[in-house]
């Protein structure tokens, strides 16, 4: 090899070494390793910016728009109430929550999935009494495991198809990786239910408490036609909320106090709860609920387009002393007062009596452009807007659900590719009003995007300067020419590299290699790119291998030797399968 091969096979081990041992961002350490081979001379612009062009990079940018109009509507989240159900037993309760998992995970990233099941699945175990951490490992794992059943399921398998689209001239069809991915879930949920019990920890998650924290008084009605109407408080999932408490209903001027779970909703009810603000903010999110003012319909403009802001009122605010109704406060501040917190307290008239003092604390839905007015107010000590919370626009569920089924069923029968169904299925999301362009721009996550395009230009310079031929030589010596035995070599490498750094990375670098070993000895590279997927994507073995894995970390309270211990062995069982079957369904030749 020349010296143009070992500076390659340097920057990667650079690059793999600050992303296992550092906290630099993924996609400054690979960008810097892609400018070294650039300014290096090993690589042209045209070679290092090709990974950006990638019809598998593209297609997964795309997809975050489609999730986008999923979310933005509440149809996952409503998925998600809808299966969860009520658990006889620790055991019943991670099947009820990994068979939905995997099957969503199929269809959609399992990075948003996971990201909505989070907090669903901490109020479940509270709710139900329930050890959190023996529920968010297994809702990591099956969200990995159901991701290798379709093209769709994980960015990795568009990445690597992609590269093999570039190879072959040909890919693999939508839902050609279920031979695999199938076998692949049901061993990775068995094995979970059989030794859950033994392996996974009694750990208390980070966010236990609730105690000192601020608290709002909020009132939402239950709208007519609404879901809930008819099912007890409990059927609704409103009993027991973390940190929020149903305190009464108000119904035809009656009010119900010490509301027992059993109790019946009816259209027209009025739900006054106390809690935090995280799950006040979660309430404004259920279908089927809405904040019981007349005034946010007086703001103009549909509710998605607005935001969640907190701000707190100071004594030289002219509307100190004056109720939130004869002050005008709408009017004056175009904003909507759904929630008030004073003292930790609750405040027991309707939000339009309740008088102002120094120091409430407001929950306002208004325009995004009150922020910047009123950030140097002099009415107000305090204005943030609370990340990217807003209203959802739960009318358009069913359109977002139909668009994602005739995204797939368009790429099963043929009649579109991924990356062109995943541009028409955006493009439709955002015309069908699911999304809007605002929430479309901001939806892919570019980190990701700037490491997998990154990562392709680190490969092209493994393959030009013959350091992928030399490694894949070794690796075929190692397996002394057997194709079964450099398929499972294939797969701890790429494992290994996944464990240490990111799937995607792992899943670019290793291919060239997978490439040239499939050349010399002449079979199929199929089984070769689809051994790459699975195991790029069988991370669960370190919290850092994966995104979900990082995810579930602190919300479970885990601790890194957590996922080795129930990780490790699951990997190797995994890899077993995958090198078992994956000649059997894509021949050598």
């Amino acid at each position: 090899m020349g010296w143009e091969a070992w500076f390659s096979l340097g920057v990667v081990c650079l690059c793999f070494a600050l992303l296992a041992f550092t906290w630099v961002a993924p996609d400054v350490i690979m960008v810097a390793g892609l400018t070294l081979l650039l300014i290096s001379g090993i690589l042209e612009p045209f070679e290092a910016l090709a990974g950006f062009s990638n019809e598998g990079m593209l297609t997964v940018a795309a997809l975050y728009v489609v999730v986008s109009g999923l979310t933005e509507t509440g149809a996952v989240s409503w998925i998600v109430q809808s299966i969860l159900g009520k658990p006889r037993s620790t055991v019943h309760a991670q099947s009820r929550l990994m068979f939905p998992v995997a099957l969503l995970s199929a269809f959609l990233n399992n990075t948003p999935v996971v990201a909505i099941f989070i907090p669903a699945v901490w109020d479940w175990s509270r709710r139900h009494r329930l050890v959190l951490s023996r529920l968010m490992i297994p809702l990591s794992f099956a969200s990995i495991a159901g991701g290798t059943c379709t093209l769709v399921g994980s960015s990795t398998n568009l990445v690597v198809n992609g590269m093999l689209n570039q190879t072959l001239d040909q890919g693999l069809s939508m839902f050609e990786l279920a031979w695999l991915g199938l076998p692949v879930v049901a061993t990775v949920i068995i094995y979970l239910l059989l030794v859950g019990s033994w392996l996974l920890p009694d750990r208390k998650p980070a966010l236990n408490r609730y105690d000192g924290m601020r608290r709002y008084s909020v009132e939402m009605l239950v709208e007519p036609g609404s879901p809930l109407a008819d099912k007890s408080i409990e059927e609704a999932g409103l009993r027991q909320l973390p940190g929020l408490f149903l305190v009464e209903i108000e119904r035809e001027g009656e009010v119900i106090p010490a509301v027992p779970p059993y109790a019946r909703l009816r259209a027209g009810d009025r739900l006054v709860f106390v809690g935090i603000v995280e799950s006040v903010l979660d309430l404004q999110k259920i279908r089927g609920l809405t904040p019981a003012t007349d005034q946010l319909f007086k703001l103009g403009g549909a509710r998605r387009d607005r935001c969640f802001v907190e701000a707190v009122v100071s004594d030289s605010c002219p509307l100190v002393g004056y109720s939130v109704r004869k002050g005008r406060f709408r009017t004056r501040y175009n904003a909507v007062i759904i929630a008030l917190g004073r003292s930790g307290k609750r405040v027991e008239s309707k939000i339009g009596d309740i008088i102002l003092r120094t120091g409430d604390t407001l929950l306002l839905e208004s325009k995004h452009s009150f922020v910047e007015q009123q950030r140097n107010s002099q009415d107000f000590f305090l204005v943030s807007a609370l990340g990217d919370s807003h209203p959802l626009h739960h009318e358009g569920a069913l359109r977002s659900l139909c668009i994602v089924g005739l995204m797939v069923v368009s790429v099963a029968t043929g009649w579109l590719g991924m990356l062109e169904a995943a541009l028409v299925a955006s493009g439709l999301m955002i015309a069908a009003g699911c999304t809007s362009s605002q929430v479309a721009r901001r939806a892919p996550d570019w980190q990701i995007l700037v490491v997998i395009a990154a990562s392709f230009g680190i490969g092209v310079a493994l393959d030009k300067t013959g350091a992928a031929q030399f490694i894949a030589g070794n690796l075929i010596t190692m397996a002394q020419g057997d194709p079964w035995l450099t398929l499972g070599l294939v797969f701890l490498v790429t494992a290994l590299f996944t464990a240490l750094a990111t799937n995607n990375v792992a899943a670019v670098l290793v291919f060239p290699i997978a490439v040239s070993a499939a050349e010399t000895m002449q079979v199929s590279v199929i089984p070769f790119a689809v051994t790459i997927m699975i195991a790029a994507s069988a991370s669960f073995a370190t919290p850092i291998g994966y995104q979900t894995n990082l995810m579930v970390y602190n919300a479970g309270g885990y601790r890194f030797g957590d996922f080795v211990r129930i990780g490790l062995p699951l990997t190797f069982l995994v890899g077993a399968i995958t090198v078992i079957l994956a000649p059997l369904v894509w021949e050598f030749r």
